[in-house]
């Protein structure tokens, strides 16, 4: 049995991380500000004796003795919500990074940091491996996010080769499933939350921009072999399902699923709106012997299943 905190535990990709680690037979701390995170994604594990839940922000310093792991998950990850307080993102990517590298440095704990492929800005590669560099805008409205993560992944590296920290670095491609929040403004949710309340689905530019979407469970899975790989393994690994969907794909087949007669509306594209991002997944395989096992028309019937209920109370 290992122990292990989660940042940004109560949120929509860490709730399910929690779920997998205290199945294994680990204790877990949950450490959560509830800005974008939810007591209800957690409320299964409140009360389980190898869980404990924190209320606490990781843009302020904490000690927890005794960690194995630490895998640092927060931050907002949708643009409304990481938008909403740009300033404030910057901080939890930078200092949030800082202060989980420095409780692993006193503590001995590896530690996992969830970067993302926004790292690679509106790419001019396409697939985008690793070796990319990007192709970013470090002054626009998406910029607290991107430059926030570059940064924290900056960090990661300088503190292994100064202090010799064992650290995993996943670079996280679109991500769906149960416990997204309804209102986070990511293209999934939006469609189906959309479509479920009979409203028009709203399609930024002509809808021919694609994404490449993985469900939850196959992310989750890749977190953890990625930290119970080798030393040697450090990252950054693109984790992402190479399926690639078109806008207007994604929203037809939201339709067909839900039974919904919506209409597609078009608005304006935001500024820095990739029109292209699919990862290449060749390391994560290679190396970790992962790929996404869930169909998008699997993962969409569930994650429907999971919006039903909610807009249903």
């Amino acid at each position: 049995m290992k122990k292990i905190l989660v940042t940004g535990g109560a949120g929509f990709l860490g709730s399910h991380l929690c779920d997998r680690l205290i199945a294994q037979g680990h204790q877990v701390v949950c450490l959560d500000s509830f800005f974008t995170g939810n007591e209800r994604n957690v409320a299964g594990l409140v009360g389980h004796p190898a869980f404990t839940l924190m209320r606490h922000d990781v843009v302020d310093a904490v000690r927890i003795d005794g960690l194995d792991e630490i895998y640092n998950l927060a931050c907002p990850a949708s643009p409304v919500h990481y938008q909403y307080d740009p300033i404030h993102t910057m901080k939890t990517s930078v200092l949030g990074a800082l202060n989980m590298l420095e409780l692993a440095r006193a503590t001995g704990a590896k530690v996992f940091q969830a970067s993302t492929s926004e790292v690679y800005g509106d790419p001019t590669v396409h697939p985008q491996p690793e070796a990319y560099w990007g192709n970013v805008n470090t002054i626009g409205i998406r910029s607290c996010y991107d430059e926030g993560k570059r940064a924290a992944e900056t960090l990661f590296f300088d503190y292994q080769r100064a202090h010799s920290l064992k650290i995993k670095v996943v670079r996280i491609f679109n991500t769906y499933g149960p416990r997204m929040a309804a209102d986070d403004g990511r293209v999934v949710s939006n469609f189906i939350v959309q479509a479920l309340r009979g409203e028009d689905l709203t399609v930024y530019g002509d809808g021919s921009q694609t994404r490449s979407f993985c469900y939850a469970d196959d992310l989750v899975e890749g977190f953890m072999r990625l930290m119970n790989s080798d030393d040697a393994v450090t990252g950054p690994i693109n984790m992402g399902n190479p399926g690639e969907f078109t806008m207007i794909e994604l929203a037809e087949r939201v339709l067909r699923l839900t039974g919904s007669k919506s209409k597609l509306i078009f608005m304006p594209l935001p500024q820095d709106d990739p029109k292209q991002r699919q990862p290449d997944i060749t390391r994560a395989k290679s190396v970790l012997g992962w790929e996404p096992k869930v169909a998008l028309e699997q993962g969409l019937e569930k994650t429907i299943a999971y919006f039903r209920t909610v807009l249903a109370k």
